[in-house]
């Protein structure tokens, strides 16, 4: 390895916990033709790194194109990115060294600098500092693709966010309400405030109150969280309505994955549209950025940022993240 040319990674070599991110020196990689080398100044925790880093749920590591079987697939962790372009390939026109930019990965974020095809990288929200820029692409595109995409929102609807304090939720209830729809989150206590503060008309604490059991009937629930039965979900819906769904809790045999099967494989059976979202294998996600941008500038999205932690704290941060219940997003800074 060229000293002068090393970067520094959290590199995933088995599966386990935080301890198994490995701080150490990797080349830094020269970037192909029509690649960009960004120099990493922010990233973000998501459910992905830890799934990945734990090799959880075990179901996952028998389907293709999910975790590796024995070893972990990913190397360096870290789908979301925020920084500047370093360099870039011969045949790159959109980019030139000291652009702002952020990118959706499908790893790499977790170290200093990463090498990125110039089709998925995009130009950083103005208004955005790197760190708030970081908190936006796996989450606020999960949210868009659930919502636009699967759930077909159409202003005026009613809208229900199961896990809206979260950072798939926190984007997703402020998306709602800028497609001119009318919001209900879902959450825990110590976010109701936090999460009516983002644009939500009503908010239900569900440790005092059971959205499935409520009288009205929505037109889409975007499902993060999870937790309730599919038949419950489905009872909060209008005949012709939406059921996405997003996640739901981990779990090392089977859940979430089991959770999102059991709604998928009873979907042909009654008259709501079931949907699962997956943002990982979506092939749009510039052009999602770019619309999430224009949200971001015009004011309609803030994203939420619960903790900073500096990078040699990766682990803590991962540890954090993976506990639950974090309101919005878990960023890391470089």
């Amino acid at each position: 390895m060229d000293e002068e040319n090393a970067l520094k990674a959290f590199v995933l070599r088995s599966y386990g916990s935080p301890d198994v991110l490995d701080l150490t020196e990797i080349d830094t990689p020269v970037p192909g033709d029509g690649e960009v080398l960004v120099r990493v100044r922010a990233t973000s925790v998501n459910p992905y790194d830890w799934h990945n880093m734990r090799g959880e749920p075990y179901v996952a590591r028998l389907m293709p194109g999910a975790l590796g079987f024995r070893a972990p697939k990913l190397r360096i962790l870290g789908a979301d990115m925020a920084g500047q372009v370093e360099a870039v390939g011969a045949k790159v026109t959109a980019f030139r060294p000291g652009d702002e930019v952020f990118a959706l990965l499908e790893e790499g974020g977790f170290g200093e600098y990463v090498c990125v095809r110039e089709d998925e990288l995009a130009p950083k929200p103005k208004n955005l500092s790197y760190e708030q820029a970081a908190s936006v692409p796996m989450a606020a595109c999960t949210a868009l693709l659930g919502l636009r995409d699967d759930g077909r929102i159409q202003p005026g609807q009613r809208v229900l966010v199961n896990g809206a304090s979260g950072g798939v939720g926190t984007f997703a209830v402020q998306i709602a309400r800028a497609f001119g729809a009318e919001v209900t989150g879902v959450c825990g206590p110590g976010n109701v405030g936090m999460v009516r503060s983002i644009g939500a008309d009503e908010v239900v604490d569900y440790t005092k109150e059971d959205f499935t059991r409520k009288e009205r009937r929505y037109d889409l629930l975007l499902d993060v969280a999870g937790g309730r039965p599919v038949s419950a979900c489905r009872r909060t819906l209008t005949p012709k309505g939406a059921y996405v769904i997003v996640g739901g809790p981990g779990g090392r045999w089977l859940r979430p994955v089991g959770h999102m099967v059991s709604a998928l494989a009873t979907a042909p059976f009654v008259s709501q549209r079931t949907v699962r979202t997956d943002v990982v294998r979506c092939t749009e996600n510039k052009r999602n950025l770019v619309t999430l941008t224009e949200l971001i500038e015009a004011g309609k999205i803030t994203p939420v940022i619960d903790r900073l932690y500096p990078f040699e704290e990766i682990r803590a941060a991962v540890e954090y993240q993976e506990k639950g219940h974090v309101p919005g997003k878990v960023v890391v800074t470089l």
